[in-house]
């Protein structure tokens, strides 16, 4: 069973247990909190499970989640749950079973992911009441990016601060992760050399990868900074949030929310952090956090092109990268000078290879799928060291 759990919804994988990890279901308790309601599919896309609560918590949601599961499995045993859980810090660099000792740990990197870590958290907490003989499994958002150059993952600031743990980790690692192997699939040749994934949806991010490995992220400390994303700003100077803090008496947790929850295309915009819903308005705010969101991708694409000294490809993934033609387009004409040339028909179309035959690098839409990512580590793992 696999496990994604955010702010408001648990995303719900059942998953054959031997390769390569067939997918049976997939739903996802939505809501938690508001009107909880819980729909699950089988790989066919047949509605399995259809149900609603008055109120639920996290804890009540994922043992209704892992009550689903165990009767969608009819009576064929659960062997183990895999997690999404967004910070592993300087410590977890490859997933790992979760004890005691590791919750412990991991409750002590919250403060760096605060939108995701204490939910991911709660799940395997409340999992691991509900069934304590579970085997429950980490797998890390910043893992991916842990054998990164040393220098890429450096601030400029004080050397005992550095070694505090207090350096740039880099996120989406598990989206990432994925897109490396299926183009090492699709196009073996590009996956070997420079690439630059672009994981583009409420979260957002670029990953350079030289053979599929990480180089360099946009993201650093936190998952706040590099592009601009739904609500949060991406990379803003410090100096700012200092002024704030004398000229507006603003404290921890009302900068934290500021940056978090008020900015990125909601804060610009003033309307709604939905590309959708922007594309859609007339409003000039709306046109200009569009234009701003896809100027801070093609400056931060030039910034990955120059770690990894040049660039081969750029695969879009998320969901803006998946399903929005016109920023791929818009993002493509920006990158002209790296010699990317779109195919209008195959961008529209939006899946596969989309650059024209004359452009110089190549151009994908690989859509990311980090549940499988997750259950593919959890059968690792578990087959490794049962029990």
């Amino acid at each position: 069973m696999v496990v994604n759990a955010g702010s408001s919804s648990i995303k719900l994988g059942l998953y054959e247990a031997s390769p390569p990890q067939t997918l049976l279901y997939r739903g996802q308790l939505a809501q938690i909190g508001l009107a909880p309601k819980l729909e699950v599919r089988d790989a066919l896309g047949k509605v399995v499970a259809d149900r609603r609560w008055a109120s639920l918590d996290h804890k009540g949601a994922a043992q209704a989640v892992l009550e689903t599961a165990r009767e969608l499995a009819k009576g064929i045993p659960v062997t183990g749950v895999g997690h999404r859980v967004v910070h592993g810090g300087m410590s977890y660099a490859a997933p790992i079973r979760v004890d005691s000792e590791a919750l412990a740990a991991l409750k002590q990197l919250s403060p760096l992911a605060p939108l995701h870590q204490p939910h991911n958290l709660a799940v395997i907490e409340a999992i691991a009441d509900a069934a304590p003989a579970m085997a429950q499994v980490a797998c890390f958002d910043t893992a991916f990016h842990r054998h990164q150059p040393a220098t890429a993952q450096l601030f400029g600031i004080p050397r005992a601060l550095t070694e505090s743990g207090i350096r740039r980790y880099g996120f989406h690692g598990l989206s990432y992760e994925y897109v490396a192997l299926r183009l090492r699939e699709l196009d073996p040749e590009l996956a070997a050399g420079r690439v630059v994934i672009a994981h583009l949806g409420a979260g957002a991010s670029l990953c350079a990868a030289h053979g599929g490995r990480s180089v360099a992220s946009t993201m650093g400390f936190t998952a706040a900074d590099g592009l601009v994303m739904g609500t949060r700003c991406g990379a803003l100077d410090p100096g700012v949030l200092l002024y704030l803090m004398d000229s507006q008496g603003m404290d921890a947790r009302a900068l934290e929310d500021l940056v978090y929850r008020r900015s990125g295309l909601l804060g610009v915009s003033g309307l709604s952090s939905d590309m959708r819903e922007l594309r859609a308005s007339r409003d000039p705010a709306a046109a200009e956090a569009i234009a701003l969101f896809v100027y801070r991708a093609v400056r931060e694409t030039g910034s990955m092109a120059a770690a990894l000294g040049g660039l081969d490809g750029l695969v879009f993934t998320g969901g803006i990268g998946e399903n929005d033609s016109l920023t791929r387009a818009e993002i493509a004409r920006g990158c002209r000078w790296l010699g990317l040339e779109l195919d209008e028909a195959l961008n529209h179309r939006g899946m596969g290879k989309i650059s024209a035959q004359s452009s110089r690098i190549a151009a994908w839409v690989i859509p990311t799928d980090e549940e499988r990512m997750i259950a593919s580590h959890t059968c690792a793992l578990l087959t490794l060291a049962p029990g």
